[in-house]
């Protein structure tokens, strides 16, 4: 699972990433690479991009990224997302929050989903704004050119985070209506800096905000809000359960994670992610038992091999250990964890060698 921390800082250690208006398509892996042709779980892109499985899952909510692939609540995407995901990435050291984000490339492809890949790696980061750039000019959301110098004078002059945005003067709306009774015309003022309720939609997306920032107590809160508001439901309970993994309260996911499989028994990232925690805990063989159970139901479910291995290794079964970390190469050889499942294999090697007995 992806360690704690906030998006930023996880994607600030990726190599070339402190560029965030390097606008070309990144290059993840060498064309002839067999991770051209692979798909990749949550999990997976997670890892490669250095941010967390909330950020993945808060794109495609919102139609950034298109799964091509999904079976029992796996999502499965391919290079091409995989790119994609990594330009939304470089996008995130601006300083903008996930929401603001995806408003602002929805302006760039107008609502239009297919377009996201197209546009994706042509925008850049501008000031306090995103343009977009064709040929040799930039170009606001609306079609506006911008001036060339506004982004280089910009950056001389403000101290403030990227994110922050000028502050509007305070405004009282006039809602005139017409009393029947009376043929006078009646004023009615509205605060609008009045507090909104948030939709459960908006929930979803501050808390993929809070937890990409590292305030995991505030967003599994805002994900509770959600569930009381709109009842039981496997994924968004799954989101808290993922959450409260990563606040590191394991008693806590460990339940949340019993109550997804109880709403949706087929929820595989949800049995994956309860085994972690079991093994974590130190219930091996319910930890073990719930790994074989995902992969009788998806036995090419990396993932499952990955974590299957790793509780392997450390109730000292080579050969059942070494079987899964095969079987989890041949799904993912350009893995983020392929490395270690290589250098794993090689030590084990060593290890059983007549020449390491002598």
């Amino acid at each position: 699972m992806t360690p704690p921390g906030t998006d930023v800082e996880q994607s600030a250690c990726l190599p070339g990433s402190q560029l965030p208006n390097d606008s070309q398509s990144f290059e993840l892996f060498p064309k002839n690479s067999l991770g051209v042709s692979r798909l990749y779980t949550v999990a997976m892109m997670a890892d490669v991009l250095g941010v967390s499985q909330a950020t993945i899952r808060h794109w495609r909510r919102n139609k950034l990224i298109r799964a091509t692939r999904s079976s029992d609540s796996i999502d499965w995407y391919d290079y091409s997302m995989l790119v994609v995901a990594k330009d939304l990435s470089r996008l995130l050291l601006s300083g903008l929050s996930l929401r603001e984000l995806s408003h602002k490339i929805h302006l760039f492809t107008e609502g239009d989903e297919l377009r996201v890949a197209e546009v994706i790696n042509r925008i850049v980061v501008d000031g306090h704004r995103l343009s977009l750039r064709r040929d040799d000019l930039l170009l606001s959301a609306g079609g506006q050119m911008q001036l060339d110098f506004y982004a280089c004078g910009i950056h001389a002059d403000m101290d403030q985070p990227s994110s922050q945005t000028v502050e509007q003067p305070s405004t009282l709306t006039i809602v005139p209506f017409l009393n029947t009774s009376h043929s006078e015309i009646i004023v009615e003022y509205q605060d609008e800096h009045a507090p909104d309720i948030p939709s459960s939609a908006e929930l979803l997306d501050i808390a993929a905000d809070l937890e990409a920032a590292g305030d995991f107590v505030e967003a599994s809160e805002a994900l509770r809000a959600v569930l009381q508001a709109d009842g039981p439901c496997a994924s968004v309970t799954f989101m808290l359960a993922e959450t409260l993994y990563r606040a590191g309260d394991l008693a806590a996911a460990r339940e949340r994670y019993y109550t997804v499989i109880e709403l949706d028994e087929d929820h595989l990232e949800a049995r994956t992610s309860l085994a972690c925690v079991l093994a974590e805990q130190g219930d091996v063989e319910l930890a073990t038992a719930a790994l074989e159970g995902v992969l009788k139901q998806q036995p090419d479910y990396a993932d499952a091999h990955w974590h299957l291995a790793g509780i392997h290794t450390e109730t000292g079964c080579q050969e059942k250990t070494e079987h899964h970390l095969l079987r989890f190469l041949s799904l993912a050889p350009e893995s983020p964890w392929a490395n270690l499942a290589r250098e794993k294999l090689s030590q084990d090697s060593l290890l059983s060698s007549p020449d390491a007995s002598d």
